[in-house]
């Protein structure tokens, strides 16, 4: 399921993940693109978000997401976002 020319225009918007990890929103700022993850505290109720900008090597697009690459690649026909320490996101 990996993309190879990701258009990062196109992944601009919020992400629900199907496997109940934390809300992604991917948004443009200037010239860049930077992905947030939005953690809940389940007891205050409010978020947090980590935001982390877009990068691209020889390997494909990614982010450093808790010290590591973390890979991230997208499925245009199901319209699937895959980061690869998240799982699969589908746009909400």
């Amino acid at each position: 399921m990996k993309t190879t020319n990701i258009i990062l225009d196109r992944l601009v918007g919020n992400w629900e993940s199907i496997n109940l990890n934390p809300t992604v929103i991917i948004y443009r700022n200037g010239n860049s693109y930077l992905l947030s993850v939005i953690h809940m505290n389940e007891t205050s109720k409010q978020a947090s978000p980590a935001t982390h900008e877009i990068q691209e090597d020889e390997e494909g697009f990614f982010i450093n997401h808790n010290l590591k690459r973390t890979a991230i690649s997208h499925e245009t026909k199901l319209d699937i976002l895959t980061i690869s320490a998240l799982g699969d996101y589908v746009r909400n």
